[in-house]
C-alpha cells in the first residue's frame, strides 16, 4: 500500500542560509490532494504566527513536498 507523507522546510532569502526541516505531525495521507491542502494550510498558519518584521527582514518562506512512501 502506498501513502503520501509531508516533508516541510522553513527557508529564508539570506544567501548561504539553508532550509531546515519543520517538524510536522506524522500524518499519512491517502492522496496527493489531501497532503497539498494540509501543507498549504499548515504553512499559512505557521507564517501568520511569525513576527511580520522578521518575515520581511529575512524573506521567510516555506517549501514542502508530498512524497509517496510504501507502507507494509
Amino acid at each position: 500500500m502506498t501513502k503520501i507523507i509531508l516533508i516541510m522546510y522553513l527557508c529564508s532569502n539570506i544567501p548561504g542560509n539553508k532550509c531546515g526541516i519543520i517538524p510536522t505531525p506524522k500524518i499519512m495521507f491517502n492522496d496527493h490532494y489531501n497532503c497539498m491542502l494540509y501543507a498549504y494550510d499548515y504553512s499559512l498558519n505557521l507564517i501568520a504566527a511569525f513576527n511580520r518584521e522578521w518575515v520581511n527582514k529575512i524573506g521567510t518562506h516555506t517549501k514542502f513536498t508530498c512524497t509517496k512512501e510504501q507502507i507494509i
